[in-house]
């Protein structure tokens, strides 16, 4: 939902209606950029042309008596609560989530504060749980999410972390589950597979080949453990002996029957 500046008009929006679909808050921004009013950021980005900085932010609009004042927490004229979050880096206003400003992301983060950490190789914030049990690939949050192609670094939606180290958002690393089970990125297995595995053994164990593959032999590259080894061809699968996985690939296309000489 968007409001456009009063000398556009105000787009049919009510006096003292409060928030967006994005935030809770009491204030329209004034747009640096084109000066026009908008209830945060990405209204603005979603109707104009242009992306508004919101470190750039300097004057607001209380919704209720409409005075255009500094950016601060409270309106002077009427005493409105802007937000009950208010960061005066980002000019965030909303309603209180235990927010945080974390100056190595350099944006605000949903905490608390005390169940993150900042990774400083990641360059991201990362749940304590994951403090030293992380795989780190520098700067990752800088990158796209390899799903969507959307920011990850200032986006709404939650990041997961990939065993591989790599990042989806939320929603996208759910989707992507319907359809397979490794990074888009590196191939690595996106989860534990451990049991699935093990499925597969017992499969592989109850289907034998024909006889004509019985003694067919395969080199195979395993996307989790980058190891190369040379096992016996089956249809079902081809097991790493490194590591046990089944998410290998055959290396060069190349087969050797044991049997020749």
């Amino acid at each position: 939902m968007m409001a456009t500046a009063r000398e556009d008009g105000d787009g049919g929006r009510e006096r003292g209606q409060r928030g967006c679909e994005h935030y809770d808050r009491g204030c329209l921004l004034k747009a640096p950029c084109c000066d026009k009013l908008y209830t945060c950021r990405l209204c603005h980005d979603n109707n104009e042309d242009h992306q508004l900085d919101r470190f750039k932010v300097k004057e607001v609009q209380c919704i209720n008596c409409e005075k255009i004042q500094h950016a601060q927490q409270t309106c002077e004229e009427c005493s409105t609560l802007f937000g009950e979050y208010y960061c005066n880096i980002c000019h965030l206003f909303d309603k209180d989530k235990k927010q945080y400003h974390c100056e190595n992301c350099g944006i605000c983060r949903i905490g608390p504060k005390e169940d993150f950490f900042h990774c400083l190789k990641c360059n991201l914030c990362l749940a304590m749980n994951l403090q030293g049990r992380h795989k780190c690939i520098e700067n990752v949050s800088r990158q796209n999410c390899p799903i969507c192609l959307e920011d990850i670094h200032t986006s709404r939606v939650v990041a997961h972390v990939l065993p591989c180290g790599h990042l989806l958002h939320r929603t996208c690393y759910e989707e992507m589950l319907k359809k397979g089970y490794r990074c888009p990125l590196c191939m690595h297995s996106a989860l534990d597979m451990t049991r699935y595995w093990q499925q597969l053994d017992d499969e592989v164990a109850q289907t034998p080949m024909p006889s004509e593959y019985q003694n067919m032999t395969v080199d195979i590259h395993c996307n989790d453990c980058n190891g190369r080894s040379t096992v016996q061809f089956h249809i079902l699968g081809m097991k790493c002996q490194l590591c046990d996985s089944y998410n290998t690939a055959q290396a060069g296309g190349r087969r050797i029957s044991v049997d020749q000489q």
